[in-house]
C-alpha cells in the first residue's frame, strides 16, 4: 500500500513538473517565430527590440465558428434562401 502511495506521489510530481516546461517549449516556439519575422523585415536595434515585444505580446486570432461564418454568408438574402444557404454551409466540410 505505501508503494502505491508512493508511485501515485511519484507520478503528481511528474505530471506538475512537465507543465511548466510544455509552457515554456510553446513560448521559445513563439519568440523564434517573432525573431524571425523581425529577420526578415531586417529589424535592427530597438525597431527590432519593439518588434519583437509586440510579437510576444500578440494573442492568436480565435477562429470563427462555422456558424458565424455561414451566416456572414447569407448576409443580404431572402429569409428561405438564407436558410437553405446556411444549411448547406453547415453540412459541408470544415
Amino acid at each position: 500500500m505505501k508503494r502505491l502511495l508512493a508511485l501515485a506521489m511519484i507520478g503528481m510530481f511528474a505530471a506538475v513538473a512537465t507543465a511548466p516546461a510544455l509552457a515554456q517549449n510553446k513560448q521559445n516556439t513563439k519568440m523564434s517565430a517573432c525573431q524571425a519575422q523581425a529577420g526578415e523585415k531586417k529589424l535592427e536595434g530597438k525597431d527590432r527590440q519593439n518588434f519583437v515585444s509586440q510579437c510576444l505580446k500578440a494573442k492568436p486570432a480565435k477562429p470563427k465558428s462555422k456558424l458565424a461564418e455561414c451566416n456572414a454568408k447569407t448576409k443580404g438574402m431572402g429569409k428561405e434562401e438564407a436558410a437553405k444557404t446556411r444549411s448547406e454551409c453547415m453540412k459541408a466540410p470544415a
